[in-house]
């Protein structure tokens, strides 16, 4: 019930988004459309006893940016148009699959200067809502646990000298996923995905 709660609120935001931006304030808002990478670290903890290993997954990634009048201040919501979707080996063994969707805020410090090159850095929470979790060849029941933590954002965004609302965007973003997993019910073990989302994408300012 949780995981479907949070999928609709998720879904509700992009349509927020997307209808809020064509009447906001000119200059405030700025989408976003880009892809994503999103790169598991290299440890992914201990699951049933052994190793676990997330594959890394591309994703178009939308995002709706808030300007804070002409302060170097804003705030931004990353979403995706569909579920990434991840498969565990366990040590080395396909093992099991699973879905998520990765809502994450952070709020963004930009480093204005006279070019059009604007570094940026955030920090902000994330958000990691699974489900659709499978064991391969196995009708027990997986569940891994939503999870919250801490997100890191480090990029730049670039405007062409010919462009006057729209321009190109390069970031990295870091995010604390580590979800508890149950089989039956039972804990058998922490997966800890923590992912690097590397994000190239265009970007339009209203």
């Amino acid at each position: 019930m949780l995981k479907k709660s949070l999928l609709q609120h998720s879904i509700f935001l992009i349509a927020l988004g997307w209808a809020v931006i064509p009447t906001a304030q000119a200059g405030n808002w700025q989408l976003k459309v880009g892809g994503s990478l999103l790169a598991p670290t290299e440890n992914n903890g201990t699951v049933a006893g052994a190793q676990a290993d997330v594959s890394h997954e591309f994703n178009l990634t939308p995002s709706v940016e808030y300007f804070f009048g002409d302060s170097p201040f804003s705030a931004e919501l990353l979403l995706a148009v569909a579920p990434f979707q991840h498969d565990i080996r366990l040590n080395g063994v396909e093992s099991a699959t699973f879905k998520h969707l990765p809502p994450t805020v952070t709020a963004k410090y930009h480093l204005k200067n006279s070019t059009r090159f604007t570094p940026y850095v955030g920090v902000g929470l994330t958000v990691a809502v699974p489900w659709d979790e499978k064991l391969t060849g196995s009708n027990s029941k997986l569940e891994a646990d939503v999870t919250y933590g801490a997100a890191g954002q480090l990029g730049f965004n670039f405007q062409p000298a010919d462009a006057q609302n729209w321009g190109v965007f390069l970031d990295v973003r870091y995010a604390q996923v580590e979800s508890d997993v149950k089989l039956d019910g039972k804990d058998i073990g922490t997966l800890e995905v923590n992912p690097l989302v590397y994000t190239l994408g265009y970007s339009y300012r209203f």
